[in-house]
């Protein structure tokens, strides 16, 4: 049963949602605002196992993808496509109901922050692409260098920014985004980045196969390793360690916030051997989920 659970958990994508939360909560503490309202909560988790479930539909779709999660949605096509309509009428009602209590500052909002607010959902659309023509895709998604970056940037700029975005609409405030945001921004986007490039390791025979050049097919797992991860986990560490010390951060806070990225070099060195997919989805994101817990609890604890 439990099984069962954690299964649809993760291959239903409501993990990530999960993480989307917690990153989101996190920062907010960190920049020293208030958590935002239960319904932008709520659109966030809809919206983003909405956007994965979307993408897993299109590959458990193509007769030429077979691998454990492909499976999982077509023995449970039914359950995804319920949970699909339910998910959607509830982003929707979320959606309304901020609309109606932030009418007047949406109304008032500039352009920019507009292109801003948008320029995320476009981005997600163009990863997986749209056609230009009948013989014309412009998709992210083919280029392996670009692909964990553009995922990278998604994610810590859909949890460090809009959380501030969204308190000056709830406050009706000029948005201003404070050098320390932007530091944050860069911080998340490492991280998530290097999660990004761990997981294509187990996409590595399907990548080699439509000759798609990530990381892993261009110069091997071991050099992925030992070249590109563990060294910018370490400067990401040290980068981290040199703006709290300047920043005169306390020292457990330093010291719970360094915890995602030791992880982070095991986890790394754990995958010269190959790992079930359930590895990749409970333990690479996850450290996502950790890395929000850490960040929360050196926010709380000090």
């Amino acid at each position: 049963m439990f099984k069962k659970l954690a299964t649809a958990v993760f291959y239903g994508n409501y993990f990530y949602g999960i993480c989307a939360i917690a990153l989101s909560a996190e920062a907010s503490l960190q920049q020293q605002l208030s958590f935002s309202s239960f319904y932008y909560y709520l659109l966030l988790f809809t919206a983003t196992v909405l956007y994965y479930t979307y993408a897993y539909l299109g590959e458990s779709s193509s007769p030429t993808i077979y691998n454990q999660r492909t499976a999982w949605y077509r023995q449970h096509a039914k359950l995804v496509q319920i949970s699909r309509w339910i998910l959607t009428l509830t982003g929707i009602g979320c959606l309304f109901n901020m609309f109606l209590h932030h009418y007047q500052a949406l109304r008032t909002l500039p352009v920019a922050e507009w292109c801003c607010i948008w320029f995320i959902p476009a981005l997600g659309l163009l990863y997986y692409g749209i056609s230009l023509t009948s013989s014309i895709t412009f998709n992210l998604r083919n280029n392996g260098w670009l692909k964990p970056f553009v995922i990278g940037f998604v994610w810590a700029f859909t949890v460090t920014i809009y959380p501030v975005m969204y308190h000056h609409i709830e406050t009706n405030t000029s948005f201003v985004l404070p050098a320390y945001s932007v530091w944050l921004l860069i911080k998340n986007l490492m991280f998530i980045t290097l999660l990004c490039i761990l997981f294509d390791i187990k996409d590595y025979a399907a990548d080699h196969n439509r000759q798609l050049k990530t990381f892993v097919v261009r110069i091997g797992l071991r050099k992925t390793l030992f070249y590109v991860i563990i060294p910018l986990t370490i400067a990401g560490l040290i980068s981290l360690l040199l703006f709290t010390v300047a920043n005169h951060f306390p020292t457990l806070r330093i010291a719970v916030n360094t915890i995602p990225f030791l992880l982070l070099l095991w986890v790394a060195y754990s995958l010269h051997t190959r790992k079930p997919i359930l590895y990749y989805l409970a333990v690479i994101d996850g450290l996502m989920l950790v890395k929000a817990v850490c960040g929360i609890a050196g926010m709380l604890m000090v």
